[in-house]
């Protein structure tokens, strides 16, 4: 049975006997050897598989914490902006509160599976009519006026949650990697890895971020974020670790994504693989370990399949008509 993140952690977070423990089963995600990748650059590459969070992502595991503190607060609803996972994850962890939930979208902006997911919850969801920094706007308002708990990572203990990816990789590799690659939208992920690797005392690994070269108009709808709110602790975690975010263009990302998939296995979603594309771009030194965070699974947007492949073609129900067909 897996330990829920609030009480793994509990030494770690900034939690007390009085908060409630509203969990899924997150956390304690796998960490996935990458022969093919490995081969390809020279060195050790492992992918943190945070797809098979409860929700299908990452963020998870800040929202168990979000929403239990604001549980605990007396909060009597949640709002978030999102780009998709977000909405997902709050939807499914006020569900389990017993909380409301208020999602406002960016209008045309988000991946059908996780406007699914969170409609099944049961959160109210408002298409703003603009961008994602117009709706993150609106929450942040939301919350100031006291009638929301706003759980997006301008929430302190979003982060909080988030950094515990930090202390698995330490404990699963005994110490950080050399280098740790991951997608760039809003920079809340890389600001709590830094804080847990920090926390951990290990000292922190080399960050490399890829971002879209056109972050308003990318493929990767996750992390499609014109302003990242972030900006200024992923620079001090550059500066501390000799880090760098690369520019991608969609290409290399879409590129990066398929080959997640056919050389590794690994069904991510088009924006998960943004930290692949850039250690592709900018391949560590030869024997480096490096890891990979993967942050979400590919069903969180499976239109970006049909896209980017060919359906499925129609055949015979005959062996010879199907040996035909795959020859």
């Amino acid at each position: 049975m897996t330990v829920p993140l609030l009480e793994r952690f509990r030494e770690r977070l900034p939690i007390s006997s009085a908060t409630p423990v509203v969990t899924l089963g997150e956390g304690s995600t796998p960490l996935v050897r990458a022969p093919r990748l490995s081969a390809r650059l020279g060195a050790e590459v492992w992918l943190k598989w945070e797809g098979a969070n409860p929700t299908g992502s990452f963020k998870d595991r800040g929202m168990t914490v979000a929403v239990a503190k604001a549980l605990e607060d007396g909060a009597a609803a949640v709002v978030c902006a999102s780009t998709g996972n977000t909405s997902a994850s709050a939807a499914a962890y006020a569900a389990r509160a017993g909380l409301p939930a208020l999602v406002l979208l960016p209008a045309g902006a988000v991946a059908l599976g996780k406007v699914a997911q969170a409609r099944a919850a049961g959160a109210v969801l408002l298409q703003v009519e603009g961008s994602f920094d117009d709706a993150l706007g609106a929450a942040r308002e939301l919350d100031a006026r006291g009638t929301h708990a706003l759980v997006n990572s301008l929430n302190p203990y979003r982060l909080e949650g988030q950094k515990t990816a930090a202390f698995e990789l330490v404990e699963e590799l005994g110490g950080p990697p050399d280098v740790l690659a991951l997608p760039y939208g809003g920079g809340g992920n890389t600001a709590a890895y830094a804080r847990g690797f920090r926390e951990a005392g290990e000292g922190l690994p080399r960050f490399l971020l890829g971002e879209a070269a056109d972050r308003s108009g990318t493929a990767a709808s996750a992390i499609r974020i014109g302003t990242p709110v972030h900006r200024e602790a992923v620079d001090a975690a550059f500066a501390e670790s000799g880090g760098s975010a690369i520019e991608l263009p969609d290409e290399e990302i879409l590129a990066a994504w398929k080959l997640l998939a056919a050389e590794e296995g690994l069904f991510a979603e088009p924006s998960s693989a943004a930290g692949v594309a850039a250690l592709l771009r900018s391949p560590p030194p030869a024997g480096a370990r490096v890891v990979c965070v993967v942050t979400g699974h590919g069903l969180k947007d499976p239109e970006a399949v049909d896209r980017a492949f060919p359906p499925p073609r129609s055949v015979a129900p005959g062996p010879d008509a199907i040996a035909a067909a795959v020859a």
